[in-house]
Formats: C-alpha cells, structure tokens, sequence
C-alpha cells in the first residue's frame, strides 16, 4: 500500500502518516508534486518486454509527454539478484536536484522517494500502479532497498537521461532507510 510520511526535517523520529490514496495526492499537490495511478490498457506478464510496458501505458505516458514536453521514456527493471545493486542503491540515497522533473512509474514492486521541501521531507513509498512526477530543482533522494525489486518507466526531457547535482547535504542518513 502507497504511504506518505511527513516529518520536520529535524526530526526524523517523528512523522505524520497517511495511506488514502486522495489524501496522499492532494498533500503532494500541494508541494507540487504529482501523484497518480495508472492501470494497464492490457495485462502485462512478468516478463514483459520494455515495448510491450511502454505500449500497456501508452494513453498516460503520451499525456504526460504531451504536458511536460518529456522527449524519451525508457524501463528500468532491478530484482535482489542484481550484482550490482548496492552501488546502484548507493548511487540515488544522497540529496540531490534535477534541471528537469523526475518521473516515475512503478509498473511492479516499490522504492521511497524523500522530498524535502522547505523544514519538512516527505517520505512517499511507491508502489505497483503509482506515478510520482518530482519537480525540477526539489531537494530529494531515493532508496531502492538493500532487496530491489521494481519495474518503472521513466520519462526524460534531457536527452542524457537521469543527471544528479548532489547538495552535500548530509541529510538523507538520518531518515529511515526502505527496509526490503
């Protein structure tokens, strides 16, 4: 289940909770940051190739591309058997910003993205069916979990694809990790 905690970025013992999908949506809203669900046009196998994802969600990643002026999508899969998934793990867990929005849809598993956003980070798990669409310039970190497991498409507007500026901002070791 989709879970949102807010926590004063001092405190990350401490945190508001929500898990209704309308509550969830409309608190991200407010920061600007999209959330959606989508459903497939058709199902999917577990062995669904990136075509036939990219194809099954074609209706709102074509609406999506339209509105933000996206230019390429791709799909990105990770399992626990990747051999490279602590380095990758690593990679995503300190702050960073983006030059344009960071877009993801989890067609399968999950992953926590951490927004922080004036004195507050918003912790939202994503999971199967939910879109989350971070702003250019938002203060945020990713954890795929020691464990990954997680099917996304991602839309890009730079053709380089996912360029971090990193904050060095010690902040993302202090927030609870996914625990996979």
């Amino acid at each position: 289940m989709s879970e949102l905690n807010i926590y004063a970025d001092n405190n990350p013992q401490q945190a508001e909770t929500y898990a209704d999908y309308k509550t969830i949506s409309a608190l991200l809203q407010a920061q600007g940051v999209r959330f959606e669900r989508w459903a497939a046009a058709a199902p999917l196998a577990d062995a669904a190739t990136q075509d036939e994802v990219i194809a099954a969600y074609r209706t709102d990643i074509e609406r999506l591309m339209v509105d933000n002026g996206f230019q390429s999508v791709d799909v990105i899969s990770l399992h626990p058997d990747h051999p490279d998934k602590a380095a990758l793990r690593q990679k995503f867990l300190n702050e960073h910003t983006h030059t344009e929005y960071e877009v993801r849809f989890f067609v399968d598993g999950q992953g926590l993205f951490y927004l922080h956003i004036g004195d507050k980070v918003y912790t939202v798990l994503c999971e199967k069916g939910d879109l989350i669409s971070v702003p250019a310039g938002t203060t945020h970190w990713f954890d795929m979990g020691a464990n990954p497991r997680f099917k996304a498409i991602r839309l890009f507007t730079n053709p380089e694809g996912w360029v971090a500026n990193f904050t060095g901002n010690d902040i993302a070791g202090r927030f609870p990790r996914l625990e996979n």
